[in-house]
């Protein structure tokens, strides 16, 4: 009975990006409390009383981070509340809480990868952070309901709280990092329009902050300011396989592959090492490593300890100057923001080598080929700029050396601002055409 009643409140959903919209999400979001807000596992949005709890019983808390008008993630989301047999032991060890709103998330406390439609953080009752989950697979494929990762997450954060305090000094880097804000409602652009509390005698959904909103006001407020975007607004989070790792989905943090050439191979990383910590952070998942690069500045040094069979060996990993803007942003919600930012609307794709000998291009120069172009808003400047679908820049603010749109929206982000006009040329029809793009 549980999964049916359920079920109807995690499919009516619709993602924010770029994916399917349900016609009613006031409906989802309204059937989602209605069916968890008085379930005996989950705290519904109360966060404090989770706390309290969790101080009177000894147990850790898990707090779900959950946007219901979206799709991403809707697989792991529907598996999580079901209960399987091989998740329930591990839960009843924990306070669990789910939060659908960013209202008024303490930013102090609550830091993580914001542009994720389900999210998980492990605390203490005192507020140490044990650890994050967050899963870019399922994120991608709303039906994955595979919970093996999960489940080891959970593992790892009640065997890093069977160990508190005596290990706290080892999850320094896992806490908060300084923000100059402390809630969203105190944010520019949000602070206009939302409150702390959502609007459930009005309408609801307009009155939430999804989680992804607080990115997208920090970016805005550096550009209101005509200030540089700092790395990790423009690449936040990056993912192992920035620095070279792809990690399993199933398990903690274990290496399938490495990438030849990257810090980690010249680290020593070899394919089938396990993670036992980066930095001299446990991790609870990919989540974590992603943490600890995303704290990490423009170069860094980490110690990275690896079991390797019956071995374990201590690596150290050199982040070079600039690793970060190797990050790939295009599949990310504030890649949208970005794009009307930085790019007036354009969505823009790198050629491939065979697309560009088709072309009579070369492989080292610029060559982002317009996708499409936005139609309302700041996202339509670039349209109303001239620039239209199918052309190809080949030169943006004098650069002409080929990168991604991720590098070029981080590019401008950080070296152009409000109310500039970037020169760009264009290859339309055979012609070289030279076009203002509009900063925002």
């Amino acid at each position: 009975m549980k999964i049916r009643l359920l079920l109807p409140a995690l499919l009516l959903s619709s993602p924010l990006l770029q994916a399917e919209a349900v016609k009613d999400r006031e409906g989802a979001v309204r059937a989602d409390r209605a069916k968890m807000e008085h379930d005996k596992r989950w705290a519904y949005n109360d966060l404090d009383s989770a706390f309290q709890q969790a101080k009177l019983t000894g147990r850790p808390v898990l707090v779900v981070m959950r946007c219901v008008p979206c799709l991403s993630c809707m697989g792991l989301d529907t598996a999580v509340l079901m209960e399987s047999d091989q998740l329930s032991s591990l839960l009843d060890q924990f306070v669990c809480v789910r939060v659908i709103n960013a209202n008024a998330l303490d930013l102090t406390k609550f830091q993580f990868d914001f542009d994720l439609s389900f999210s998980t953080l492990f605390f203490n009752a005192d507020g140490t952070v044990y650890g994050r989950y967050g899963s870019w697979t399922h994120q991608k494929n709303k039906e994955d309901q595979t919970l093996a990762g999960y489940k080891k997450a959970l593992e790892a954060a009640l065997a890093i709280h069977r160990g508190y305090p005596a290990n706290k000094s080892s999850l320094a880097i896992k806490q908060p990092g300084p923000l100059p804000y402390v809630s969203p409602t105190e944010m520019p652009k949000l602070a206009e329009k939302y409150k702390r509390e959502l609007d459930w005698d009005g309408k609801v959904v307009q009155s939430c902050i999804h989680c992804h909103m607080i990115g997208d006001a920090m970016r805005t407020s550096y550009r209101e300011k005509k200030q540089p975007v700092p790395d990790e607004w423009v690449f936040p989070m990056p993912a192992p396989d920035t620095v070279g790792m792809t990690l399993a989905p199933d398990q903690v943090a274990t290496v399938t592959a490495v990438r030849p050439g990257s810090p980690a191979e010249q680290a020593g990383v070899q394919p089938g090492d396990e993670i036992l910590s980066l930095a001299g952070q446990p991790p609870v998942s990919i989540a974590d490593i992603a943490w600890v690069l995303h704290r990490s500045g423009n170069s860094a040094r980490h110690e990275l300890t690896v079991r390797r069979g019956e071995a374990r060996l201590n690596l150290t990993l050199q982040l070079p100057e600039g690793w970060r803007k190797e990050t790939d942003t295009s599949g990310r919600v504030g890649a949208w923001s970005m794009r009307g930012m930085a790019a007036g609307g354009l969505n823009l794709v790198d050629l491939t080598d065979e697309e560009r000998r088709q072309r009579g291009l070369d492989t080292t120069g610029m060559a982002l080929w317009v996708k499409g172009l936005g139609m309302y808003g700041m996202h339509a400047a670039a349209k109303k700029a001239g620039f239209q679908k199918d052309d190809v820049l080949i030169e943006v603010a004098g650069i002409r050396h080929r990168l991604t749109e991720s590098r070029l929206h981080g590019h401008l982000m950080q070296e152009h601002f409000q109310g500039e006009l970037v020169t760009v040329k264009v290859l339309r029809g055979g012609k070289t055409l030279e076009l203002k793009l509009p900063m925002q």
